[in-house]
């Protein structure tokens, strides 16, 4: 392969790459096995050294020690009790209003998000609290399965998450800045899931109807007092501590991602849920989702150590920019690769990927770096949407009733990718929707 010229080089890695996902193999070999193949094959034995390397410079990087630390954050708040306690505080608030226990849903997706960073815990986690609490009320069936499917994405968006605890270094770019810029696209997209909520049930209340006055009245002022003070306000102060430690420059990503994990069995231990075997269950789930991030990520580092040796880089680079659409119709192809990338892969080798051929290309067409990070990101949430591998969809048929089928949950999830798809399109308009809060108080 030696005498191959680059261009040739880069079709041959990622033909295989794709043959390589094809078959049916674990992403993360085939990435590894192809970036050690072809790095061999043109660099010779002396690339072993490169690939011992790679391994080590990934779990030296401190930066990515706040993945298991905000894991487990999120692990503990589950098994602690907290989304129950705050399901039925925000139901409270939400519940006279059309559509209430959607809209309470997405309210705890939100803050949720917030928590775990972890799309599959937030969608598990919403669709065994909510679905069957709303289908027992009379909610349509295909309205709520999207919700739940979009509004457990928000953890993508949402501080912290984990996608961008990876983009950051990937990319050069400060996570702090990076979890500023997801703010305002991660609340907008809950708000309009919120407004999408609103107004179907207003104009047809029985796809989900109010609470009732019966319900309303059985639940005394005071007691009302007692469960927001109780269940709402202790975790929402954990996750704002946390993010404006970070936003304010406090406190590393890293050090707020430790501190959360000890606040988070502190309030365990508040609920009287602090137990050995309760610790145990979320240290092995932070566990296993770690050692497959990172191992994810060591073998896509190795691919794209490869691919930028031998020169792809500058291959990806002269071929889109040399597409005869403008700055515009460049970025738009870059976006629509990305679409069509997830549907067919996870957001870790996608990420890992992309971002270093995207960076630079970006960077010359003269695009703010953290602004166009914050795009490749929001697209990237909707490849949990998007068919045939929308994992948000798999999340939540594994915890729906028989009378839900994967053809009404794909169903469901199209009016929410269209909220994605205009919220993409506000950001692209409207770049302060990203840049205001890093612009205010970031960088």
């Amino acid at each position: 392969m030696a005498a191959f010229s680059p261009e040739l080089n880069t079709a041959l890695m990622f033909g295989f790459l794709l043959l390589g996902i094809l078959v049916g193999y674990q992403i993360a070999f085939v990435l590894g096995a192809i970036g050690l193949a072809f790095g061999l094959s043109l660099f010779g034995m002396n690339f072993l050294g490169s690939f011992t390397l790679n391994f080590m410079a990934v779990m030296k990087n401190y930066v990515l020690l706040a993945i298991p630390l905000f894991v487990l954050m999120g692990n503990v708040m589950e098994r602690s009790g907290v989304s129950e306690k705050l399901y039925g505080a925000i139901y409270i608030l939400a519940g006279r209003l059309p559509g209430g226990l959607a809209v309470a849903t997405t309210v705890l997706a939100t803050i949720f998000a917030a928590c775990t960073g972890v799309v599959g815990a937030s969608v598990v986690t919403m669709g065994s609290l909510s679905l069957p609490a709303m289908l027992k009320r009379g909610y349509d069936k295909r309205m709520v399965s999207g919700l739940i499917c979009a509004a457990g994405c928000l953890g993508v968006l949402i501080p912290p998450s984990i996608m961008i605890v990876i983009y950051g270094p990937v990319a050069g770019i400060p996570v702090g800045d990076l979890f500023m810029a997801a703010t305002g696209p991660g609340l907008i997209l809950s708000a309009g899931y919120i407004l999408y909520v609103l107004i179907r049930c207003t104009l047809n209340p029985k796809l989900g109807p109010p609470m009732s006055r019966e319900e309303q009245a059985a639940i005394p002022a005071k007691e009302k007092f007692k469960i927001m003070g109780t269940s709402f306000f202790p975790p929402v102060v954990i996750i704002l501590a946390v993010l404006g430690s970070i936003f304010f420059g406090v406190a590393s990503p890293t050090e707020a991602a430790a501190v959360g994990a000890f606040a988070a069995m502190l309030l365990a231990v508040f609920y009287k849920r602090f137990t050995l075997a309760m610790v145990g269950e979320a240290s092995e789930s932070t566990l296993r989702i770690t050692a497959m991030i990172l191992t994810m990520t060591a073998c896509a580092t190795l691919f794209v150590s490869t691919f930028m040796s031998f020169g792809g880089g500058e291959v990806v680079e002269r071929l889109m920019l040399g597409l005869p659409f403008g700055k515009w119709g460049v970025l738009f192809v870059m976006l629509l690769i990305v679409v069509i990338l997830g549907m067919f892969l996870d957001w870790i080798p996608t990420v890992l990927v992309v971002v270093p051929l995207y960076t630079p290309i970006a960077a010359t067409l003269g695009f703010d770096p953290i602004w166009f990070a914050t795009l490749i990101i929001v697209v990237l949430q909707l490849s949990y949407l998007t068919p045939p591998f929308a994992l948000a969809t798999f999340y939540f048929k594994g915890i729906a009733p028989k009378g839900i089928t994967m053809g009404d949950i794909y169903i469901s999830v199209l009016p929410y990718i269209g909220i994605q798809v205009a919220v993409i399109t506000l950001c692209v308009v409207y770049p302060d929707i990203i840049l205001w809060l890093p612009n205010t108080i970031g960088r």
